[in-house]
């Protein structure tokens, strides 16, 4: 490997280098250095977080913390657009970055009330309504009403994080 730069002492150091394969390594410690971030010809990041080895790392895409009831409105979110309330219970969430596809996973949380605390509340994704897509994904939240049915109902804390 080129080495590119390096700093420290005898004792500690930081390394970054490249081969003529397209590969970026970051390395920490004394000596040939632990890889701490490597980013390869593919442009994926892999990274050591405490688990003895770098690996892939999948990002969070987009996430948004909104108020679902009365007029909605985003508390906090990062890559989200805008929220459109669709009726009870029923939002979609606009990405202001779109996915490079629509295969991401999303995860969803509610809660109920203004005391933080998780109640029965069930979310999942509106597929019935709409698929997911590159801009945005249809999400509904309310209470369970029966084995499959769901009671639509607006939450104060809706969380939703989408990975790709």
């Amino acid at each position: 490997m080129a080495s590119i730069i390096s700093a420290g002492n005898a004792t500690n150091g930081l390394g970054i280098s490249s081969d003529n394969t397209g590969i970026m390594t970051v390395k920490t410690g004394t000596g040939a250095g632990t890889t701490a971030l490597t980013l390869d010809a593919s442009q994926n990041l892999q990274f050591n977080s405490g688990y003895g080895s770098a690996a892939t790392a999948y990002g969070c895409r987009a996430w948004v913390n909104f108020n679902g009831t009365g007029t909605v409105a985003i508390r906090a979110s990062g890559n989200v657009s805008s929220i459109t309330d669709n009726g009870t219970g029923d939002y979609t969430v606009n990405f202001a970055t779109a996915m490079s596809d629509a295969n991401y996973a999303t995860s969803i949380t509610v809660n109920r009330g203004n005391t933080n605390t998780t109640l029965i509340n069930i979310s999942r994704l509106a597929d019935e309504l709409s698929a997911p897509t590159t801009v945005a994904v249809r999400v509904v939240t309310g209470v369970p009403d029966g084995l499959r049915a769901l009671q639509k109902e607006d939450s104060s804390y809706v969380n939703v994080s989408i990975f790709r």
